[in-house]
């Protein structure tokens, strides 16, 4: 029976490996081999039989076969008697060798056979082989593959058969004519030779250690002959290869004395090959074995062929190579290993050979012999000692080479000498420097080096080299780029001297010439460090090397070092994130570091390059630089480091930044000196040799000189002073350079570092000694380098750098003069003529565009000027306002483009200098008066027709108020007596068509407001509640939607009145008439917003003309646009409406339909007075409620228009209602009248939906442009569901319109599908948040039910329905009468009523639980009544039972219950595998509660129903709805308790969680297991009903069958396979292997393999 059933399930099997899916054969093969795990002599057997019977089946499908007999002989070979490996390799043979023509795979699989049972029965497998491998007979490819397989595989077994298999082999190369075959007999040759290497290279471990290698000499000699001879000259490019591969190996074997004599003839033979082939890999290698078997024996032909090999192999390298892939980096290391071969035998002719080559310009092979050179030093290493200085002296030329890949290939040369200790050599300070210098490449140009040849250590001698060589390196700008890792590698070259107990001074400057000295070392650190984060951060990097050789360069800086620069290290992000920064000399080349760093390195990042401030950090350096002088106070030893510091000026001319900082650093210096001839001396030679064309330098140079007088000042200004008078300076203003543009040029920039220079000197010096020299000295000699006279006549500069460097020195100089303690009492005669001078630089600007800052500096000069004694004459005060004014607002607006950043910031600091000005002017005269004067200055442009220009002046407007109101000190009360104009003036502006005039102006007015408070006796800090609402309404002006806009000027407006004296209301209200005319139209609508605001609120004004807007209201509406008459007509209307309110109210129902805007705008006038409002609303729901809400479509044919359309009046009534509800004053009325609202309006809803509007109004809502219309929809049932909306919203259910908004319910609302779901959105949310307003709702509802409109029975039942989920039902005393009110409609005629009925009463189980028990057989009873609903076609009722049943199941009594239990469980069983997803989901979880509601006393009888059920929840599982699985696993969860197993039930616990996801095939296999432990008689029922679902419709669940039954084979025990009719099941599988889904058939096929257990 077992090996009948096992060959029946192979056959069945094999049947199905020719599957068209990939996924479905790999199944079948994995089967195979399931069932060769559990048989696997049968299994074979049944392959073999199978593959016998079977001649005709197609390769693929045969490779398949024997590939999974190859995975089961791989697992069992030592469980194979010899009977059926003799099968096997029987079968095997036959497939190997059936056709003669080659099929790879096939025959690969069939010898991948015979090499698996080899590995056992080599023997065996060697007899049936060499059986097709006879003398005289060109064997099948097939076998030769297989003997070279068999002798890779096992080696030890094979090399004793092959001395008879060479024998035999040998003469049948003659025979050989095919280049195929030709390979192979190669391919095999090569595996022999390997193996036999193999063998003698481990004979202690051999089987037969007699085996020696002149054993096979004969043999390898006649195979080498026809091989090299005959074959290596085929065409055919793969036997060439073929050939020269198996050469490498053979060649080891050969006699010495035949290899001798071959290797003049087989060197030349494979070099040859290198022209005729791409792929140079075999032939390197073999090559590569040659060259070792050549110096194994020592060989002297190698001298002969040494410069073929040379040339040949060196092209191999410098050959371009195309890409980088494994297999041509593998065959430039077997280049490379031929090499270190050679080097080894032959350095001399080596290097002779190579290094003549690194002389040649040629790309290619420079870098190929420096690729080959740096191998041979590290591979070679012993061998190339003494030849050390002969190879650094060839690398001169290479050094000069400035070609990049010849660079990177130098740098790693240079590394590997490093490595084997070159450097130390004479000459290897060269590469030293070399090294530097490509470090101080831009990061574009530097070679690349990968990290591999960074790693090393360098020894003492070599830092002997570098130390203190490096620091000629270190003053050169060309070597500025390479400074940090030259500052890194001194500081560590320099910590080890001290560790090792050098001398005090680390460097001794008389046995090293070319040394810097130490003043040169300091100025080139400390000018470096100005930017600290260029080159990779080398401020850090010159501050510790500064602190390294403090004593070097003065033996007092070293206790004072310690402290502050570790100070300056702090400050920087010198370790980003606290990383140890590795010190190197060069980043691509090698490193420096063999120990452990000190202490103190590693530092947390405080700043970047981003956030630091590089004036903060080099006035950090000027102060360490300054305490360093003090520390020092040595004048000789200061004056030679100016005398440095001013010789390396000219080597940072490409670096102005620090130029400047070097100018600072000098100024210092000269600064702490005492000799004041040395300062004199300087300071001429800067302003002889200054660069005045540069701007940087020019600045540099003033500072210099400032800082120079803070101490210095007489000679300073004595220098400059001098300088002017020089015929140096005479030279460039002289009266023929005049002519002569480019000396002009030149004389223009060098007077403007001098009027810098006395700028700065005025800005720096001692106050106390620059007031007594201003006027004398300062100023007349700016003037005087500022004009020019020309035969007498003065002539004015135009080049603006001039203008602005006079401005610029005035505003330092006023500063000065300012900040000085003698201010007061200083009178600058010179004053007026200053500031008109800066006037007239203002006028001469372009005043239509902004490009120099000549207008912002001009005006900061008139700023700090105007500031001093004596004050300006009133005229010229208004000339400068004016002029200032004009010369900034008339500007045109910004315009973006390229440089419109730099603009905006120009422009921004030109404002920013005017309101600087005015505030200055306005603080002289801090009155109302004063600031009256201002303001009249800003009216013309607050008033301009150009938004900009308003823009700004608003700007200043609230500034110069801000400023005012922040310096108010009142002595005495005084009435401000123009708050009025002033607020007139500020506030129509609240509306102006720019967002930030609009914002700027309530600032105006609220500054005035605390302004009047202030004079009126109230504190500064004093904060009115009505003036801080203007704060608040600032920010709604920011909304462009002109109501929001005019509501918040209309609150503006109200705060005005609270706050203006009555005094001030006339000239208010005269200032506002006049902005109605204003050109902004939004500010003429704001001025009448405002003023009806203020009449409204300071008296009955509005109300006396009443008359008066009756009579034109008609007129004014239908004439004009103007929104600011509107107002009055509404309010005309209300008066109206108050006496006669039933012909208002009828009036305007006869409007055309859509209302336009201002009929809308009129029905919410109606709402402002509550009495009013609830007529008007009482009047309107009798007209809603008068007509029919639609009429059917008689005369029209089937389908060409909608069946109802909406009648007139209702609908023009829901859209007055919605307008009157939305007014806010209609907040009473609607409470009042909620109930009645409610009602009508839901029902008008439910009336509505689906309801289109006459023919005459659809096409006018489609075709209308007219913007006075309503933009709200007529649509009858959205008008309907925003008027019930606004109504809510006005009865202050707010949540309740919330809730509904979140759900989505209003949308619901409007459509026939959603309206349902929407009316119990709506009652659930009435339950939750509006509870009081229930009873009466509930009531005006009830009277509804018996309506003849079945969609309004439909809307009243689901409203219903939904209040009893809700607990407040019981609260109210709501549930009998809603439990009475709904089961009076079981019976209606409507499916959908009855089927709500039955909702509602299962929704006591959520609202009213404790009441359920009450209630169980009539709920009971009303359910089962529903499951057995005949009069539904489509079932719904039935589903709403089944819902509603598992909501009562927890609820009732057991008794009850046990009643309907079973009938229940039996009804819904057919629903599990319904077609409709919420059917079977329903069922489902029914029967999940039905099995948590069985309680001991039914358990019995309702075990049966679990176990019936167990296999379709399984299943369903994997049902592709996720309700229905998730619903499944709740099932099973309640079912496993009946079970009573511990396991099972735990399994169940930890897959089935519903916050987690499912392993479905762990949790089925987890699950059998338990079963067929527990439960081993049910093994043939839940085998049998798994066969139901073979047949499924669902994909996935017709694939988890066959996996279950898979599953319950496994863990089922072989004794009880007599449940299982296994004919039955095993006819069932195959027909589901031809299942057109291939999940299905793979899931098949892995079972079929299972049921090997019942074999």
């Amino acid at each position: 029976m077992t090996w009948s059933y096992v060959k029946k399930l192979s056959f069945t099997l094999l049947d199905a490996i020719t599957d068209k899916d990939p996924m479905v054969q790999e199944q079948v093969c994995s089967s195979l081999c399931s069932l060769g795990e559990a048989q696997p002599q049968e299994t074979l057997h049944a392959c073999e039989e199978y593959l016998r019977h079977h001649d005709k089946l197609a390769h693929p499908y045969r490779t398949m076969i024997l590939r999974a007999m190859e995975m089961i002989l791989s697992s069992h070979i030592h469980e194979l008697d010899k009977d059926t490996a003799s099968i096997v390799i029987l079968l095997a043979c036959s497939e190997m060798t059936r056709t003669k023509e080659l099929s790879c795979e096939w025959q690969q699989a069939a010898s991948s056979v015979l090499v698996a049972v080899g590995k056992h029965f080599v023997n065996q497998v060697m007899e049936e082989v060499l059986i097709r491998f006879q003398p005289g007979i060109l064997p099948h490819c097939s076998v030769l593959q297989t003997l070279a397989s068999l002798s890779v595989s096992n080696a030890f077994g094979m090399v004793p058969f092959l001395p008879s298999i060479l024998s035999t082999m040998i003469p049948m190369l003659s025979m050989a004519k095919q280049d195929t075959l030709r390979v192979v007999f190669c391919c095999a040759l090569q595996h022999f030779s390997e193996s036999t290497l193999e063998y003698l290279a481990n004979l202690d471990q051999a089987p037969d250690p007699t085996v020696r290698k002149d054993t096979f000499a004969a043999d390898i000699v006649g195979a080498y002959d026809i091989l090299f001879h005959h074959w290596l000259q085929s065409r055919d490019a793969k036997l060439r290869l073929a050939v020269v591969s198996a050469l490498g190996p053979m060649s080891h074997l050969l006699p010495s004395e035949k290899l001798e004599e071959q290797l003049p003839k087989l060197l030349p033979g494979v070099l040859g090959l290198y022209k005729k082939h791409a792929e140079t890999f075999q032939i390197s290698k073999s090559l590569g074995q040659i060259l070792e078997a050549a110096v194994s024996v020592s060989s002297r032909t190698l001298d002969v062929q040494l410069d073929v090999l040379l040339v040949a192999l060196h092209s191999q390298i410098c050959v371009p190579v195309e890409s980088s892939s494994p297999l041509v980096m593998s065959s430039q290391k077997e280049v490379l290993r031929c090499f270190t071969v050679l080097a080894c035998c032959s350095p001399d002719r080596l290097l002779a050979f190579l290094l003549p080559k690194l002389d040649t310009s040629n790309e290619r092979l420079r870098v190929g012999t420096l690729q080959i050179l740096r191998h041979i030093i590290n591979s070679a290493a012993a061998h190339m000692e003494a030849k050390k200085p002969f190879i650094l002296s060839s690398m001169r030329l290479p050094l000069l080479d400035t070609n990049t890949k010849v660079k990177r290939a130098v740098v790693q040369v240079i590394s590997a000498m490093a490595h084997h200790g070159y450097l130390e050599q004479p000459g290897g300070e060269v590469m030293v420097e070399y090294i530097v210098q490509q470090c101080a490449l831009p990061p574009e140009q530097e070679p690349e080096q990968s990290g591999a040849d960074c790693e090393g250590l360098v020894t003492d001698s070599v830092r002997a080299v570098l130390w203190p060589y490096l620091l000629e390196f270190l003053t050169p700008a060309r070597f500025t780029t390479a400074l940090t890792p030259l500052c890194r590698s001194l500081v560590h070259l320099a910590l080890k001297r001290q560790e090792t107990g050098a001398d005090a001074f680390l460097v001794h400057y008389d046995k090293h010439a070319n040394l810097p000295s130490p003043y040169a070392v300091t100025t080139r650190l400390l000018v470096v460090s100005s930017s600290p984060y260029l080159g990779d951060g080398r401020g850090a990097a010159a501050l510790r090397l500064l602190k390294v050789m403090h004593r070097d360069i003065h033996p007092l800086l070293g206790q004072r070092w310690e402290k502050t620069v570790p100070l300056l290290l702090e400050y920087l992000d010198a370790l980003r994130d606290g990383e140890v920064l590795v010190i190197h000399l060069c980043m691509l080349g090698w490193t420096c570091l063999d120990g452990p760093w000190p202490t103190g390195w590693l530092v947390i990042s405080e700043h970047t390059e981003e956030s630091l401030s590089l004036k903060e950090w080099e006035e950090k350096l000027l102060v360490f630089l300054r305490d360093t002088l003090t520390v020092v106070s040595d004048n000789t030893w200061i004056c030679q480091l100016s005398l440095e510091m001013c010789k390396q000026l000219p080597c940072y001319n490409g670096t102005p930044q620090e130029k400047n900082f070097l100018y600072k650093c000098i100024g210092t210096t000269l600064g702490a000196a005492s000799s004041k001839e040395v300062v004199r001396k300087h300071l001429q030679e800067l302003l002889e040799t200054a660069r005045y064309q540069e701007d940087t330098e020019r600045e540099g140079l003033a500072c210099c000189l400032g800082i120079c007088a803070i101490t210095h000042l007489e000679d300073t200004l004595a220098q400059l002073q001098d300088f002017v008078k020089s015929d140096m300076f005479r030279k460039s203003i002289g009266i023929f350079s005049i002519f002569k543009d480019r000396s002009e040029h030149e004389a223009e920039r060098v007077k403007s570092a001098l009027i810098l220079c006395y700028g700065h000197v005025a800005a720096q010096a001692p106050r106390e000694l620059v007031l007594a020299r201003v006027e004398s000295d300062i100023l007349r000699n700016m003037y005087q380098c500022f004009s020019t006279k020309v035969l007498g006549i003065k002539v004015e500069t135009k080049d603006p750098a001039l203008k602005l460097c006079l401005i610029q020195s005035l505003c330092m100089v006023s500063q000065a003069i300012c900040s000085s303690t003698q201010a007061s009492s200083f009178h600058f005669s010179r004053k007026a003529e200053l500031v008109a001078q800066m006037m007239e630089f203002i006028r001469m600007e372009p005043p239509d565009c902004l490009r120099t800052p000549i207008r912002k500096k001009a005006m900061l000069a008139c700023m700090y000027l105007v500031n001093l004694e004596p004050a300006l004459e009133e005229q010229a005060q208004a000339d400068v306002i004016h002029g200032c004014l004009h010369s900034v607002m008339a500007l045109p607006a910004e315009s973006e483009g390229e440089d419109g950043a730099c603009q905006k910031t120009l422009y921004l600091d030109t404002v920013r200098a005017l309101e600087d000005l005015l505030t200055s002017l306005l603080q002289r005269n801090m009155t109302p008066q004063g600031l009256q004067i201002m303001v009249e200055h800003l009216s013309p442009w607050i008033k301009s027709p150009r938004g900009h220009e308003r823009a700004r002046a608003l700007g200043l407007g609230a500034c110069l108020l801000q400023f005012f109101l922040g310096h108010l000190h009142v002595s005495a009360l005084v009435p401000f007596h123009n708050l009025g104009l002033l607020v007139g003036l500020f506030s129509p502006r609240c509306a102006d068509m720019w967002p930030a005039t609009r914002q700027e102006a309530v600032g105006c007015v609220y500054s005035l407001l605390y302004l009047q408070l202030g004079y009126e006796g109230f504190s500064r800090d004093y904060r009115d509640d009505v003036a801080e609402r203007l704060l608040s309404l600032r920010d709604g002006l920011v909304h462009p939607d002109p109501t929001i806009l005019f509501h918040t000027c209309h609150s503006i407006a109200q705060v005005i009145a609270k706050r203006l004296p009555p005094d001030q209301l006339i000239s208010f209200l005269l200032t506002m008439f006049e902005s109605l005319g204003d050109p902004d139209k939004n500010c003429s609508r704001a001025a009448t917003v405002m003023v009806n605001c203020l009449l409204k609120e300071r008296g009955n004004m509005l109300l006396e003309k009443v008359p008066e807007i009756v009579s034109v209201l008609r007129a004014k509406l239908r004439d004009t646009q103007e929104e600011h008459v509107l107002p009055a007509a509404q309010h005309s209307i209300y008066l109206l409406a108050s006496q006669h309110c039933e012909a208002v109210v009828s009036s305007l129902l006869g409007s055309p339909l859509p209302f336009d805007s201002h009929t809308c705008a009129l029905w919410r006038a109606l709402a402002v007075e509550p009495g009013l409002a609830t007529q008007v609303l009482g009047l309107l729901l009798e007209k809603l409620s008068r007509d029919v809400p639609f009429k059917e479509s008689r005369t029209f044919l089937l389908g060409s228009t909608p069946d109802r359309v909406a009648t007139l009046l209702p609908l023009a009534a829901t859209c007055a209602l919605h307008e009157v509800v939305s007014a806010p004053s209609s907040g009473s009325a609607v409470l009042e009248l909620y109930p009645q609202l409610f009602v009508e309006l839901l029902l008008r809803v439910s009336c509505t939906v689906g309801v289109q509007l006459p023919r005459s109004l659809l096409g006018k809502e489609r075709k209308s442009t007219n913007p006075a219309l309503a933009t709200r929809s007529l649509e009858p049932c959205s008008s309907a569901v925003d008027t019930l909306q606004t109504m809510m919203l006005r009865g202050g259910n707010e949540d309740v319109v919330q809730c509904m908004e979140l759900k989505g319910g209003w949308e619901l609302l409007r459509t026939s599908t959603g309206h349902e779901d929407g009316v119990t959105h709506l009652a659930s949310a009435m339950a939750k948040c509006a509870g009081p307003r229930l009873p009466p709702v509930m009531k005006a509802l009830a009277c509804t039910q018996s309506s003849v409109y079945e969609i309004q029975r439909v809307t009243s039942t689901a409203f219903l329905a939904e209040l009893l989920s809700s607990n407040v039902v019981n609260d109210l005393m709501l549930l009998e009468p809603l439990l009475e009110s709904l089961a009076a409609r079981q019976k209606d005629s409507s499916a959908s009523v009855r089927r709500l009925v039955l909702r509602g009463l299962a929704n006591i189980a959520s609202g009213s639980p404790d009441k359920v028990r009450a209630h169980g057989p009539q709920l009971l009873t009303a359910m089962i009544s529903g499951l057995d609903d005949g009069d539904d076609p489509h079932s719904l009722v039935a589903l709403e039972a089944m819902v509603g049943l598992a909501r009562l199941l927890d609820l009732v009594e057991p008794w009850d219950l046990r009643l309907v239990l079973l009938h229940t469980a039996i009804r819904i069983r057919p629903f599990f595998d319904s077609e409709r997803v919420e059917f079977r989901t329903a069922s489902i979880r029914l029967f999940g509660h039905l099995n948590k509601v069985c309680h001991k006393d039914c358990e019995d009888v309702f075990l049966e129903q679990v176990v019936g059920g167990l296999v379709p929840l399984l299943l369903h599982l994997q049902d592709p709805q996720s309700p229905v699985a998730m619903a499944c696993r709740f099932a099973l969860c309640m079912c496993v308790p009946h079970l009573e197993c511990v396991e099972l039930a735990a399994a169940f616990q930890k897959h089935l969680q519903e916050d987690r996801s499912m392993h479905f095939g762990e949790f089925l296999n987890s699950t059998c297991k338990h079963l067929m432990h527990h439960f081993p008689d049910l093994l043939g029922r839940l085998v049998s009903t798994n066969l139901f679902y073979f047949k499924s419709s669902w994909d996935d669940v017709r694939a988890a069958a066959p996996m279950f039954i898979g599953f319950l084979v496994l863990h089922a025990e072989p004794e009880h396979r007599a449940q299982v009719d296994l004919e039955q099941l095993t006819a069932a599988l195959q027909l589901l292997l031809r299942d057109p889904v291939p999940g299905v058939r793979e899931k098949a096929a892995e079972t079929l393999g299972r049921l090997v257990k019942f074999a």
